[in-house]
């Protein structure tokens, strides 16, 4: 890897979506693909499927995560693996627990 790309302030990003789990996106730099990504995730990942595609910048808003972590395991690791939001066991309890109605 060179010195520039080591250190840029922007990354051309390949974000894709996992269809086994929901809400489970895989972040690559475009240039690479997933040629750095080890095998056993794919496979647990499944085939992955162009979700989209975003320049990064340290400074870039993302929902769940910040940008420069992002790019930060891109640049070490090749990849930056974005899992689904934790489910609060309490919202599923209530889902769960019988209702009562009130009249």
């Amino acid at each position: 890897m060179s010195d520039a790309r080591k250190t840029a302030d922007r990354l051309l990003c390949q974000v894709f979506k996992s269809p086994r789990r929901d809400e489970m996106y895989l972040y690559v730099d475009k240039r690479e693909g997933l040629e750095r990504v080890p095998e056993a995730l794919l496979e647990r990942f499944g085939k992955p499927l162009p979700a989209l595609m975003l320049m990064l910048t340290p400074d870039k808003p993302l929902a769940r995560t910040k940008a420069a972590d992002v790019m930060a395991a891109i640049r070490d690791q090749g990849f930056y693996l974005q899992m689904p939001p934790a489910r609060d066991e309490y919202l599923l309890d209530l889902y769960r627990a019988p209702t009562e109605a009130r009249y």
